[in-house]
């Protein structure tokens, strides 16, 4: 099948367009390699309907291009395509064969096709790829820069400081399919912050994510009324990347290799908390984190300690600045 079709074009925007399923999670990553690489930046979320995607993607990979594309991506293409996410790998992939070189396909995380398809894919290292053409992180990249936290602070910087210090963020994850959030165990939660509160003086600044449960959320700040704490109850302005800015220590569920990465991009001392579960991907990814220096689970103590931040954003889009020729 060599016939890739009329619209085949070369790339003509010089910008970036990331392909994603949407999800904010992995829109995320791809927004703070684009933002740090510097080029335009197109959202180009996917949700993919047609028979091909039934196929497992090294078949999809057969199909011409133009066909696989249809009229949901058309040209001019772009300079660069980060894809996220096993849906977006053969879209990714058309582009670029329909660009003629002239389209550098970047893809992060494992996207179970051999990497030589791509011009450089970014995965961490619990991901377990050793090849050419993929460049090694710790964790995932992410949006948090001294700029973005200096930026977000002052939002809430009157809410937070009549709170005791230290003040401890608290980043609540949720169900997955590896672990699970409910009510026992927010429950339990609650108590051990509380406790940790008491002994040490600390207040909570706490942000649920969208996969909290909101019975969960109800049953940890019932546990938490007599803690000195700022709760977001998902009204207005987001306070994740202020509470990130404005905390001395930060706490992070175990269910989220984002959330924890984010949190260490800051430098300061992240406690694990455990969520009920297990993944084996995970683990390591945690054992490579408390290697590194950045986090330690929570065992109810509060200490101070520092790292070097986390920043694979950076190693990523350096890599991208390079091939690219971007300054």
């Amino acid at each position: 099948m060599t016939n890739e079709g009329p619209a085949a074009s070369p790339a003509a925007d010089h910008g970036t367009w990331i392909l994603t399923d949407g999800s904010i999670g992995m829109e995320n990553q791809g927004l703070a390699v684009a933002e740090a690489v510097g080029l335009p930046i197109t959202l180009k979320p996917v949700k993919r309907t047609d028979p091909w995607r039934l196929l497992p993607t090294g078949l999809q990979l057969l199909i011409p291009p133009a066909l696989l594309l249809g009229q949901r991506l058309t040209p001019p293409w772009p300079r660069l395509v980060i894809s996220i996410g096993r849906h977006s790998v053969p879209l990714a992939l058309a582009i670029r064969r329909l660009a003629k070189g002239a389209t550098f396909a970047l893809h992060i995380q494992n996207p179970k096709v051999p990497p030589r398809h791509f011009d450089l894919v970014a995965a961490p290292a619990h991901d377990g790829m050793n090849a050419a053409g993929v460049l090694t992180t710790l964790g995932a990249p992410h949006r948090v820069t001294a700029a973005k936290l200096a930026a977000e602070a002052p939002h809430y910087a009157a809410q937070v400081e009549p709170l005791p210090r230290p003040r401890v963020a608290v980043l609540l994850g949720g169900h997955s399919k590896s672990f699970r959030f409910d009510t026992e165990t927010a429950e339990e939660m609650g108590e051990k912050l509380a406790a940790m509160a008491a002994r040490t003086g600390a207040s909570l600044l706490i942000t649920p994510s969208r996969r909290t449960p909101p019975a969960s959320v109800r049953a940890l700040e019932d546990k938490l009324s007599a803690t000195p704490r700022l709760f977001w109850n998902g009204s207005g302005t987001n306070p994740y990347f202020a509470f990130l800015a404005l905390a001395d220590v930060i706490i992070a569920t175990s269910d989220s290799v984002n959330m924890v990465t984010e949190a260490a991009g800051t430098g300061k001392p992240v406690y694990v908390y455990p969520l009920p579960g297990r993944s084996t991907r995970l683990a390591q990814f945690h054992e490579a984190m408390q290697r590194h220096g950045a986090t330690r689970l929570f065992d109810g103590g509060l200490d101070s300690w520092s790292y070097a931040p986390v920043n694979d954003t950076e190693v990523i889009a350096g890599a991208v600045r390079r091939a690219l020729g971007v300054a």
